[in-house]
C-alpha cells in the first residue's frame, strides 16, 4: 500500500500540468473551429495569387530580380538575433564577471563595425 500512495502523490504533482494541457488543447480547438465557422470566404484573384519575396511570381527561374530585398532581410535576421543575445546578458548583468562584460563589449564592437560597414556600403538604402 505504501507504493500506491507514492504513485498517487506523484500523479497529484502532475495534475496541474495535465489541466494546463487540457485547457491549451481545448482553447486551441475552440479558436480553430471559430475561425472555420466565422471566417469570411470571399476569394479574390489578388488574394489567392502567389506572392513571394517582394515581387510577383514568374515563370522563368533565370529572370533577373533585385537582390537588395534578400540583403535587407538577411541583415535584419542577423542584427535581430544578435540583439536577442543581449537580453539574457542584461538580465544576468549583476552576476557577470569582468571577462563576461568585456567579451560582450567585443561582441558589441564587432556588431557595430559590421553595421557601420553595411551602412557605408549602402546596404540600408532603397531607391
Amino acid at each position: 500500500m505504501k507504493g500506491a500512495t507514492q504513485v498517487e502523490e506523484m500523479l497529484r504533482e502532475y495534475l496541474p500540468i495535465l489541466v494546463f494541457l487540457a485547457i491549451a488543447i481545448g482553447l486551441g480547438l475552440v479558436l480553430i473551429l471559430a475561425a472555420v465557422i466565422i471566417a469570411v470566404r470571399n476569394p479574390d484573384p489578388e488574394k489567392v495569387s502567389a506572392y513571394e519575396c517582394g515581387f510577383n511570381a514568374f515563370d522563368d527561374a533565370r529572370m533577373k530580380f533585385d537582390v537588395r530585398f534578400y540583403l535587407v532581410s538577411i541583415l535584419f535576421i542577423i542584427f535581430d538575433l544578435e540583439i536577442a543575445m543581449l537580453f539574457p546578458w542584461a538580465v544576468a548583468f549583476k552576476d557577470v564577471s569582468m571577462t563576461g562584460f568585456w567579451s560582450m563589449m567585443v561582441f558589441l564592437a564587432v556588431l557595430t563595425a559590421g553595421f557601420a560597414y553595411e551602412w557605408r556600403k549602402g546596404a540600408m538604402e532603397w531607391s
